[in-house]
């Protein structure tokens, strides 16, 4: 009896918690009170843990963003930071700012979401030991366009993004070569997969990776003559997340990347 109760203790150690037990983060950026659910790994490694930050599209909450997106449950060995967005005007929805979001472009919204980023990187950072050459960010649809804008204006920081069905559609001429996992769909009604397309061409120039090659439903990886790799996800859900496949996909793209 004694020896299944170790077993049971020992396995429970390294489960993942579910979204719903996943302990919750807060900080005061600019005067505002903003949140996150962070998954901290049982023992950091002694080179120090992978940093990862998911970001739930527009309407969406950080509750719904461990669901939907469990980075952790794949890799549990890193620090995944769910953060929670505040009410904002979409882009192609919700004009009148009702429902959570993140700001689209440099400048918007006084820049409180990417001071909501630094404040967050700098806390963890700090109070827990993260090897700094890995530090990534994923999101979808508003929050994919929020990972672009992260490559946009922090980009020194992050190893590699992984944005689905997203675009940033100004401000990527300050992109520096970065490696990028970008998932889409071609039935995606709401951001065009034609816009998506621009982007995605945009970057495999920059990142040395030739042109993009007809596309197929599936993985295809861009090799890059400078060592940033571009890989493209495409899949049939229109604009929903593929959350059957999405969060192993990333974890393996990330656990690949690092910078030098």
């Amino acid at each position: 009896m004694r020896f299944v109760q170790l077993v049971l203790v020992a396995l429970l150690a390294v489960v993942p918690a579910a979204a719903e037990s996943l302990p919750r983060m807060t900080w005061t950026v600019a005067g505002t009170a903003r949140e996150a659910l962070v998954h901290l790994p049982t023992a950091m490694p002694p080179e120090g843990a992978p940093l990862v930050f998911v970001f739930h599209g527009h309407g969406g909450s950080m509750r719904q963003a461990a669901r939907s997106m469990p980075l952790h449950e794949k890799w549990p060995e890193a620090v995944v930071v769910y953060p929670q967005g505040l009410p904002t005007p979409g882009q192609l929805t919700d004009k009148a700012g009702r429902r959570a979001g993140w700001q689209a472009h440099a400048g918007d919204q006084a820049d409180r979401d990417l001071a909501f980023f630094d404040a967050m990187f700098a806390e963890l950072a700090t109070q827990h030991r993260i090897d700094r050459r890995r530090v990534y960010a994923t999101g979808h649809s508003n929050g994919g366009g929020f990972t672009y804008l992260l490559w946009a204006e922090r980009g020194e920081r992050l190893a590699a993004l992984a944005p689905s069905a997203a675009l940033l559609s100004r401000g990527f001429q300050k992109f520096n070569p970065k490696p990028l996992l970008h998932l889409a769909s071609r039935e995606d009604k709401l951001v065009k997969f034609a816009w998506q397309e621009r982007m995605l061409r945009f970057v495999l120039r920059l990142n040395g990776c030739g042109t993009l090659r007809p596309d197929t439903l599936g993985y295809t990886s861009y090799p890059s003559s400078t060592g940033h790799e571009v890989a493209v996800y495409l899949h049939s859900g229109g604009h929903a997340y593929p959350s059957d496949v999405a969060p192993g996909l990333i974890v393996k793209f990330f656990q690949s990347q690092a910078l030098p």
